[in-house]
């Protein structure tokens, strides 16, 4: 098949999936076209992969707007690409600005003389452009009618499909198809993390916004370096990350904290970890949870979202309360504190995450997918789904 993915180019989360998705599908014969802003950091050179940027900083200097209209410029890629490479298929990743734009390239393409008709358009939701993005008033039509209008509606966790489902009073299901486990944590560590001498080793990833609570990974480690003389990394960037280093030195941690900005693979710094702890507010899935787990790192996590689909309590991680700060440091201390415990939690997470999130066989639901939606034809493109549907408040 010719696969067309638009995504963010990020270090985490949405990025990661959608290029390690083109990576996996162009190991297998598909040809896929990858159009982003910027090249995405996981999406290396291969055979079959073709990235395509988009640009529309040629718009900046006009003084009426802040920033480029890039939704139209990447519909307007989109479509030159869709055309050019005859796609069989379109796979958003976000539903705005990126299905917003496929909808729209959709239709420049039916509209375009001598065009065969336009490819159909799957849009996997990833979590904020539900619960952020898809929440707001001055979103929140826009989104529905982006999921209504797709052919096929992907989601990484049932959690996260059902809130889409009743958020924007979906008709259709919503397919559950899970993150997998990458290449490179799947070939990593073969064995349980070698006992530390004194000092155990907290790992936190995460892309430092508000929704993942750093703040909260601070005030946590705090607590269990009364207990345990552990140390803590902080992997990845963003607009909490000043604040988290600030809050290290005035806890008086500081010393006891390494920041190591973005990195394009967490794996080696990951692997080194004793666990892995996680605070976020809202989590659709839990990537880093899942590349931790299939690294044999235990994972403490506060219970929400998708991540109680990833994360097994009691048998590869600890869950708790979000914001409850006292629940996650006794966690990460019963846990560093007990050896044989941690050892055991790490065999099952390992187990666990490379056979219910093996790469081959989630890759096959998606081709089942594409090959599906080829089938109905396209049933969404052949209708002008009206955009104010009518959604509950």
């Amino acid at each position: 098949m010719r696969i067309g993915i638009c995504c963010f180019p990020s270090f985490g989360g949405s990025g990661v999936v959608a290029s390690e998705l083109a990576l996996a599908l162009a190991e297998g014969g598909d040809v896929v076209h990858v159009v982003s802003s910027d090249r995405p950091p996981r999406l290396s050179e291969r055979a079959n992969v073709h990235f395509h940027r988009v640009d529309g900083s040629e718009i900046e200097e006009y003084g009426l707007f802040d920033r480029p209209l890039q939704t139209l410029a990447l519909a307007n890629r989109l479509a030159e690409v869709a055309a050019s490479a005859r796609l069989d298929v379109l796979h958003a990743h976000y539903a705005a600005p990126h299905a917003v734009a496929a909808l729209l390239a959709r239709r420049l393409l039916a509209e375009g003389a001598g065009v065969q008709p336009p490819c159909p358009i799957v849009t996997t939701v990833h979590g904020t452009d539900v619960t952020l993005v898809g929440a707001r008033r001055s979103y929140r039509d826009v989104v529905g009618w982006a999921l209504r209008s797709s052919d096929r509606v992907t989601a990484p966790s049932e959690a996260l499909a059902r809130e889409a489902t009743e958020r924007f009073s979906l008709d259709e299901p919503v397919d559950v198809i899970p993150n997998f486990v990458p290449p490179a944590a799947a070939g990593h560590r073969a064995g349980p993390a070698p006992d530390a001498t004194e000092s155990g080793l907290v790992v936190h990833v995460s892309n430092f916004r508000p929704v993942k609570r750093a703040a909260d990974v601070v005030a946590a480690f705090a607590l269990v370096r009364r207990e345990v003389p552990a140390r803590l990394c902080m992997v990845g960037d963003g607009p909490e990350r000043a604040g988290a280093e600030r809050r290290c030195r005035e806890l008086g941690i500081a010393d006891h904290v390494t920041f190591f900005g973005n990195q394009t693979h967490v794996e080696p710094i990951l692997e080194q970890g004793d666990l892995f702890l996680s605070a976020s507010e809202s989590e659709s899935f839990g990537l880093a949870s899942l590349e931790a787990l299939a690294l044999g790192v235990p994972v403490v996590a506060t219970r929400t979202g998708g991540v109680p689909e990833v994360v097994c309590e009691n048998r590869n991680g600890l869950l708790c309360p979000v914001g409850d700060v006292e629940s996650l440091a006794a966690s990460c201390v019963a846990l560093l504190s007990d050896s044989s415990r941690r050892q055991a939690f790490a065999a099952h997470g390992r187990k666990w995450a490379r056979s219910r999130f093996d790469r081959g066989r989630i890759v096959a639901r998606y081709r089942e997918l594409y090959r599906a939606t080829l089938t109905i034809g396209g049933a969404a493109a052949s209708e002008d789904r009206p955009l104010l549907e009518k959604v509950e408040a």
